[in-house]
Formats: structure tokens, sequence, C-alpha cells
């Protein structure tokens, strides 16, 4: 064969591609799964070692169960200590705050007495207010709140009704969202006794008057003497 017919055994013919022209390789044929006899005595000690592993991995989930709910309880016992302790501090302070604010009240405004107590009293504040202690205060003729207020007396009033807060005494406090100190406040009963009688005016009293004795004047009885 010539150099010429070789190169045209080598063209493909036309409308065919290279893909076509290649061999296909068959795909190797899948040999079916192999089954395994074990011996009696193995496979009784698969079993048990599976039933093994089941039991630790149960008593693992519990133990990990059990150490987050320890961690939950001791975080939140551990607050508790530390919100205790803030508030027994706290309530220990709180005395001195409320002398400080006599001394202001009854020191001359203007004075450096006055100045000097009440910057301390601003500083006492802003460091307590730090660790999330809220002042209350009630103002007079608002109503009284049994949440936030004690009631340490009750007087009559003409200008407040029943219910009324009068006049506060000493103010309350609260630690972050607990109540530690209430509002000592005077509560008004309402309106004096000589007002309230003054407001239910009196009845008129009705007077009968007994029957004429000249209204039949004119009849004399014959046993009459």
């Amino acid at each position: 064969m010539s150099h010429k017919n070789k190169h045209d055994s080598a063209v493909s013919a036309p409308g065919t591609t290279p893909e076509q022209t290649s061999p296909v390789t068959p795909a190797p044929a899948q040999e079916p799964p192999k089954t395994i006899t074990l011996p009696e005595a193995e496979l009784a000690q698969l079993k048990a070692d599976a039933a093994k592993a089941a039991e630790h991995w149960d008593k693992f989930l519990r133990s990990a169960a059990d150490f987050d709910n320890y961690r939950k309880r001791a975080l939140r016992e551990k607050e508790e200590i530390t919100r205790a302790a803030r508030e027994a501090v706290i309530t220990t302070l709180l005395p001195a705050l409320d002398n400080l604010e006599r001394a202001l009240d009854h020191s001359p405004e203007g004075t450096p007495l006055h100045e000097g107590l009440l910057q301390v009293q601003k500083q006492f504040e802003r460091a307590l207010a730090e660790f999330g202690l809220v002042e209350i205060t009630a103002a007079p003729g608002g109503a009284f709140d049994a949440n936030l207020h004690e009631a340490i007396s009750h007087i009559e009033s003409n200008d407040h009704p029943d219910g009324a807060i009068i006049q506060q005494v000493q103010s309350g406090y609260k630690l972050t969202d607990r109540l530690l100190r209430p509002v000592r406040v005077v509560v008004s009963k309402g309106k004096t006794a000589a007002e309230g009688e003054a407001a239910v005016a009196p009845q008129p009293e009705v007077k009968t008057e007994p029957p004429s004795e000249k209204k039949n004047a004119w009849f004399k009885s014959p046993f009459a003497k």
C-alpha cells in the first residue's frame, strides 16, 4: 500500500466524529455481594458489643444532660449570691443616704456646707446607680399603690380624696427590677368629720299640730261637768 493510501485510510469518513470512530470499552461487570458467614460465638460477641455500645451512648447522653443542668444551676446560684450580696450592701448604705438627705434639707442653701453635702449626695447616688439602684418618689395627690408605697399614717384631708397621697416621708428604691424599699407616705382618709356632716344637709322637721279644740266647741258633752 502506498503512502497516499495509508493517509486516506487514516482520514475519517465525512459526517463522523472521533468519538464515534473510537472503540467503546465495555464497563466491567459488577460482582454480586459476598455473603460472609460468621460462627455463632463471634456473632453473639458482636451483638453483645453493639448492645454495650448503645448502653454507653445512652449513659453519655444522660451525663451530658446532667452536666448541662448542673452548669445552668451553678450559674443561677452564682447570680443569686451576687445579687443577694449587692442587695445587702446597698440596704446597709440606704440609712446613710437618708441622713445625707436630711442634712441637706436642714442646711441653708447657697452655703459652702450645703454645696458640699449636695456634691457628696450626687457622687453617692451615681455610685449606687452603677449597681442598678433606682430611686422611687411619690408626688402629692397621686394614687396610693400598694406595690410601691407603704402607708405609715392615714389622716383626714379636705384637699385630697380618700386613698390619695398627701406627703412623702421617705424615698423608695428599686434594685434593677426588684423592690428594695417602698416609698413611705402619708395617705388621706377623705374629708374631715365636720366637712362630711356639713355636706349632708339636715332634713327640716315637720311638726304636726294637734287638732284645734275650738273646732267642735259648739258641742258639749252631757257628761261634762
